[in-house]
């Protein structure tokens, strides 16, 4: 990683100066100041809704950066240099496909081209616009790698659609779950009018679980969270808020990983159970820690023990959100916007409101300045009476995953759990593609307690370690219309849009001969949340295990050194990807070498804050 150091300059080599004064004269700045520190303006772009209304953003703050730049008294001296522009997939279009294994790339993709651009053009300060789910992420990172003054606006959800039939509120995956439905007509209705307009995804799926991580973690104002893309304060107000707070920023010397520490990463994974975020969310975590300069998410920020503890015990889910709710982004931010979460969560003493933002205020003191109003006990509720009692994430350990890296959605569980245990039968497919088609066209082969296993998807497998939205929203549709109860584990990720019994991530994956490619259909599994364990009783008997790893070796040699059942890794990025994928415990970034991740690694500075409850002390002995 960069240490902090002044802001690279343009060189007075009249060959490296000349286009930075061709630059300003056609961008109508002062050419006086091309050798001043410079500042810029980012933003995601793809081929979805999601990024639609970015380039608009972008344009207003360069504007406004235009008008505040000069050597006059009162103005900004630095150089503006022109926007860039990331590039990504959309996973609404692709998932179920071949194409999402470029979805988690997305965000590889991302952080290299932000990475490139912040570094090769030392930019002193940066304003950047992100959407979807990905290229945030990788733009956070990006922007803590370079560790110099930078803010974030998240462009904003899209609104619901409506049915107009039903006239009920549906969205992206509404859509998915339509795609059991046999009335054709059905579902061309609902695929039309499921998304109006222009925005990010619109329920607690992980674009908007990541934009509310970001908030609180400190790099985005909390009031621009939650408006739609289209609320016209995203053009008329906030750009000139943004270039205040970075020029606050570059005058004090602020950079993100000033502001981006241990507590402040904790307290947004903390938020991100309360809102019932998305499992994607333990992916992103670790690497966006990692960019903050800690070795380990899961040792420096939290032990998955610790981790558990909270969602279990701590941190109920405050909001009644899609895809396990009601309502979606533009609803909470009717009543009062995500800041709305955090003053409950901190009122509750289960933040630390000390930590620092972007805005030069504490996270407590931007709450409080905000005028945040309570929960109004509907859309958003108090951490006395909560939506659902307990945290909506859970990481688990086991047999089957001895990284303890997979991860199942608790808030999104409509059934199958007795006293906290699932029993099940495994029935293994080696890739999605097999699922999807046994979906198809014999649905009626699935049984009630099936756990259907998918796996050669993960990071280095698939390679990218696709969503599956598509499969997921199939299944839920097949459990809600005949009553049953059929779960879903696999060494891939899942859509902050999947509800039901599914837990992914599970590491190491089987490309890499984890446990999971020692199952055999008929196999018995066990989901104990009480002891958050994954395990397949059968892998306990030494002999079993050993012929079945024997057997996989055999296919692996026979193959050339990688299993018949992974995917064809034929493109450069996806040949990248299964030669460099870390494993999902440690985000599945592509990190040849884990040893260079982090050149210069910051304490786990610990605050002594431990998070405590008071509206349930009780809670708090537990564990």
């Amino acid at each position: 990683m960069p240490t902090k150091s002044q802001p690279v300059l343009i060189d007075r080599n009249p060959g490296r100066s000349a286009q930075s004064y061709g630059i300003a004269r056609e961008l109508g700045t002062d050419i006086e100041l091309v050798h001043a520190p410079s500042v810029g303006v980012i933003g995601n772009k793809g081929d979805s809704q999601c990024y639609i209304g970015v380039q608009r953003k972008v344009e207003a703050i360069q504007a406004c950066l235009l008008r505040r730049v000069g050597r006059e008294e009162g103005k900004l001296h630095v150089r503006l240099v022109q926007p860039e522009y990331t590039i990504a997939t959309s996973d609404g279009m692709r998932n179920g496909t071949r194409e999402m294994r470029y979805s988690l790339i997305g965000r590889e993709v991302t952080h290299d081209s932000v990475c490139e651009h912040l570094s090769a053009s030392g930019l002193a300060g940066t304003i950047a616009v992100v959407a979807c789910d990905k290229p945030p992420v990788g733009t956070l990172a990006a922007l803590l790698e370079h560790d110099r003054p930078a803010i974030i606006m998240s462009d904003g959800p899209i609104h619901p659609g409506r049915e107009p039939v039903t006239g009920e509120n549906i969205d992206i995956v509404s859509c998915f779950q339509a795609a059991g439905f046999e009335d054709a007509e059905r579902r061309r209705r609902i695929a039309v009018h499921a998304c109006p307009g222009y925005g990010s995804c619109g329920g607690m799926f992980t674009y908007n679980t990541m934009q509310t991580f970001i908030g609180v973690v400190g790099l985005q104002p909390l009031h621009m969270v939650a408006p739609p893309s289209d609320d016209p304060r995203r053009l008329d107000e906030f750009p000139e808020q943004l270039v205040d707070y970075l020029s606050a920023m570059m005058e004090r010397g602020v950079t993100p990983r000033d502001i981006v520490g241990r507590d402040s990463i904790r307290n947004a994974m903390i938020v991100s159970m309360a809102i019932g975020g998305s499992t994607n969310v333990v992916l992103h975590a670790p690497e966006i820690a990692r960019a903050a300069g800690f070795r380990s998410f899961w040792g420096d920020i939290m032990t998955p023990e610790e981790f558990n503890h909270l969602s279990q015990h701590l941190v109920p889910v405050l909001t009644d959100a899609r895809p396990y709710g009601r309502f979606s982004m533009v609803d909470i931010d009717a009543k009062g916007g995500v800041q709305v979460i955090v003053r409950e969560l901190l009122e509750a003493g289960l933040l630390n409101g000390d930590v620092p933002t972007c805005t030069g205020e504490t996270l407590a003191e931007q709450v409080e300045r905000l005028g945040t109003a309570g929960p109004d006990g509907e859309v958003i509720h108090g951490v006395a009476t909560p939506y659902k009692p307990t945290g909506g994430l859970r990481v688990l350990g086991g047999n089957l995953s001895p990284e303890y890296s997979a991860v199942l959605k608790l808030a999104g569980v409509e059934g199958g759990l007795e006293n906290n245990v699932f029993t099940g039968r495994a029935r293994v497919f080696d890739g999605e593609r097999g699922l999807l088609d046994a979906l198809a066209n014999q649905p009626d082969s699935f049984e009630n307690h099936d756990m259907v296993i998918v796996r050669y998807e993960g990071p280095s497998g698939a390679p990218g370690m696709p969503e599956m939205l598509d499969s997921t929203s199939r299944i839920t549709t097949l459990c809600r219309e005949r009553g049953i109860v059929v779960g879903l584990m696999t060494d891939a990720r899942f859509s902050g849009g999947s509800v039901g019994l599914v837990i992914g991530h599970v590491g190491p994956e089987a490309a890499l001969g984890g446990p999971i490619a020692f199952v055999e259909d008929g196999d018995e599994i066990v989901v104990d949340l009480n002891t958050s364990e994954l395990n397949c009783p059968a892998l306990d008997d030494a002999a079993v295990l050993a012929a079945r790893k024997a057997a996989w070796r055999k296919a692996v040699d026979d193959n050339g050194g990688m299993h018949p059942s992974c995917g064809v890794a034929d493109t450069r990025l996806l040949n990248r990807m299964r030669r460099s994928a870390a494993s999902a415990i440690y985000g599945a970034g592509m990190h040849p070498d884990r040893e260079l991740w982090v050149r210069a690694p910051r304490e786990a500075s610990r605050s002594g804050f431990v998070p405590s409850n008071k509206y349930r002390p009780e809670a708090a002995r537990k564990g």
